[in-house]
């Protein structure tokens, strides 16, 4: 036998001799890879649920932000299923901003992200019958309402913070959720305002003066006013996505109203305030429920209404109950009569 083949038995043998635990082990199934915990807020979350977080309510208007508004109207229009978040201002996306929501797990920040990712995962593209050429132009306006438009509104709210609280009518303890003092609180909210002086400055548009800032808009204003005309939406007789971001914007300069700009709609924008009330008379029902309650969520079932149907229901039966109860001793006491009177008439007969 040659020194390479004793080897190999060798290598065979010690093969065969392997210990029953090394065998195991080589049959061992390859083990699984843990199951990680989905990085987002709502851990007990319904799937195909948009769970939709955002600022606090505000009694003029469903938010002052003309973002969380057009997520939330665009949720509306759609019918896709969603739920707001009461998240105390706690929370903010991954990117730092306000609205971003959560899908089966997934954070998606950025409202127009978030409008294009859920069109796509629930096929819900409003702008699906437009030719090129409306398309076009509704993305010309949406860039313009959301880069240009959105900074006029924004400077005057950076340069005028208690101005906006009052017309906002926002509490700013609440809004803040915050237990101290209201003085202290209006006064780092003003600070944190005006800090943003900055963005409109880096932006461009705040280097200009007031006039010609607030004739910025009216321009804006006047240009989406011309391109409507008469039609109920800016592409006729149904909305698109265009309806849904001007909404959102123009509640913003309507009716959180700032200089003259709300004198100047109802003058020279007149098609623009009607075509507020038809948004909201078709897509916000609960506005004025809304405004009154604050409530994130006036669009879902209220579990008071359903607690309370419980009891209703529960009373109702216990009435039931009562009632046939009634009738039962009634016609004991019936039987009782009619048994006391046959005994009666047969005593009688026997006299």
């Amino acid at each position: 036998m040659t020194n390479a083949e004793s080897a190999a038995e060798n290598t065979e043998a010690s093969k065969n001799s392997a210990t029953p635990t090394e065998s195991k082990a080589e049959n061992k199934a390859p083990t699984q890879p843990a199951r990680t915990r989905p990085s987002v807020h709502k851990t007990d979350y319904e799937n195909d649920t948009v769970y939709l977080y955002q600022f606090v309510r505000c009694p003029v208007v469903p938010s002052p932000s003309p973002f969380c508004l057009k997520v939330e109207t665009w949720l509306r229009m759609t019918g896709v299923k969603y739920e707001n978040v009461d998240h105390r201002l706690k929370y903010k996306s991954k990117k730092g901003q306000l609205p971003f929501v959560e899908l089966n797990g997934t954070e998606i920040a950025d409202s127009d992200i978030i409008i294009s990712e859920l069109s796509k995962k629930f096929d819900k593209d409003l702008d699906v019958d437009l030719s090129v050429d409306q398309k076009n132009v509704s993305h010309a306006f949406n860039s313009m309402l959301n880069n240009h438009t959105s900074w006029v509104m924004r400077w005057w709210r950076y340069n005028h913070p208690a101005q906006f609280l009052k017309v906002a009518q926002l509490d700013v303890k609440r809004a803040l959720n915050s237990k101290l003092p209201k003085g202290i609180l209006q006064f780092f909210f003003k600070m944190s305002f005006r800090s943003n002086v900055k963005k409109a400055i880096g932006h461009g548009l705040g280097r200009h003066s007031n006039e010609e800032i607030l004739q910025f808009g009216k321009d804006d204003l006047k240009a989406l006013s011309e391109y409507l005309q008469n039609k109920l939406f800016f592409f006729g007789d149904e909305p698109h996505l265009l309806d849904c971001v001007a909404f959102s914007h123009l509640c913003q300069f309507y009716y959180v109203s700032f200089g003259d700009i709300k004198e100047y709609m109802d003058t020279n924008c007149t098609n623009l305030v009607n075509f507020l009330e038809r948004m909201k008379d078709r897509y916000w029902q609960d506005w004025e429920e809304m405004s009154k309650s604050l409530d994130l969520n006036t669009h879902l079932p209220k579990k008071e209404d359903e607690k309370g149907n419980k009891e209703v229901a529960s009373e109702e039966k216990e009435g039931k109950k009562d009632l046939e109860g009634k009738e039962d001793e009634k016609l004991k006491d019936d039987k009782g009569e009619i048994s006391e009177e046959k005994t009666k008439d047969e005593s009688e007969k026997k006299e």
